[in-house]
């Protein structure tokens, strides 16, 4: 019914308004006692086998929200309902911004993809963990954090200070997001040096408490092996939890629609399908590289349970899904699961 009603009427309104509408509408509905036992009646496997424990968290199952889509922490525990694990909030920025001027969402039905330059819209770390200080309803919320647009690269660490001291107490796991291609200037954070010295200023204040967080940095996908290499070495020195793998591309490689109306929407993100393989070879090298050692979350162009399950075994320990969530529906983590209980039984696989 989604792919056949409800998508095609969702798709007739503007991508940015809808993503709106759906993170005030569903809150709302979750809050009504016998809407929200229908959801997880309908959407919701609880079975241990899918447990997976990670950096010294249980997840419920080993399907997330990738970030972006709860952008302002308000709607993580609806999201619990439809079968997800756990839920990447964010990005959050210190102060408030407005992001990028309109319009900023694309869809590119043909491709299955979305292109977006949001720029970090959101309303600021204060108002994002008031937000999260609310009643979780089991899920488990990962923290992305970036730096303000006017925060000049050199300043960039103490911007990711901010937000990770702000919340240390209300997320479970923080990602230090440096490779958003929407911000400006963003790329010079993956160099090393800087990128070392955000990552040791968080982890400086991590390690100096009793009881450490997680801290996994996300990375683009348009790197070459050097440079993934290079990851790995900066995980390593910085002790990282691990890396979650990958974020949006600013390449248009193989994509089916009009390259007129691709030029016509300008730069930003691309998501979704046409981002699969770029995103899985990223993964698999990067389990192979590190014989297994460091955690990876995987998530970019994941469009079905297949995906799903092609990504855990190219060495992903949890998968996250967006743009495979707005294509294909509400039912998508269920899927997942099901087809992961389907292969443990035939092929004897445990956690």
């Amino acid at each position: 019914m989604y792919k056949s009603i409800i998508r095609p009427l969702l798709f007739l309104c503007p991508p940015e308004w809808i993503h709106r509408a759906v993170n005030i509408l569903l809150p709302i509905l979750c809050r009504i006692p016998f809407v929200s036992y229908l959801f997880r009646k309908r959407y919701l496997i609880r079975d241990s086998r899918l447990q997976r424990t990670l950096f010294g968290i249980q997840f419920p199952n080993p399907v997330g929200i990738a970030a972006g889509f709860d952008k302002e922490a308000s709607v993580y525990p609806a999201l619990a309902y439809f079968g997800f694990g756990h839920v990447e909030t964010g990005t959050v920025t210190p102060l408030p911004q407005k992001g990028n001027p309109k319009p900023r969402l694309f869809r590119l039905q043909k491709d299955q993809a979305l292109i977006n330059r949001m720029g970090f819209n959101n309303h600021g770390v204060e108002a994002f963990a008031a937000k999260l200080n609310r009643k979780r309803q089991g899920v488990i919320i990962g923290g992305n954090i970036g730096k303000n647009t006017l925060t000049p690269n050199e300043n960039a660490a103490a911007d990711y200070l901010y937000c990770f001291e702000k919340l240390f107490d209300l997320v479970d796991y923080f990602v230090i997001n440096v490779s958003c291609p929407n911000i400006k200037g963003m790329n010079a954070l993956q160099d090393r040096r800087a990128l070392m010295n955000i990552l040791n200023t968080v982890q400086e204040n991590n390690f100096s408490r009793n009881n450490p967080k997680p801290v996994l940095l996300k990375i683009s996908p348009d790197l070459t092996e050097p440079q993934l290499d290079d990851v790995l070495s900066m995980v390593e020195e910085a002790r990282l939890d691990g890396i979650v793998a990958t974020n949006t591309t600013s390449l248009r490689d193989n994509l089916i629609t009009d390259p007129k109306i691709i030029e016509k929407t300008g730069q930003g993100g691309l998501s979704g399908k046409p981002l699969r393989k770029k995103s899985l070879k990223t993964i698999k090298y990067l389990h192979d590289k590190s014989e297994g050692k460091v955690p990876i979350i995987g998530v970019g162009g994941i469009m079905s349970a297949e995906d799903a399950w092609e990504t855990l075994e190219a060495g992903a320990s949890l998968v996250q899904v967006y743009t495979g969530f707005v294509y294909n529906g509400p039912s998508l983590g269920k899927k997942i699961n099901k087809l992961i209980l389907k292969k443990m039984a035939a092929e004897s696989v445990q956690w």
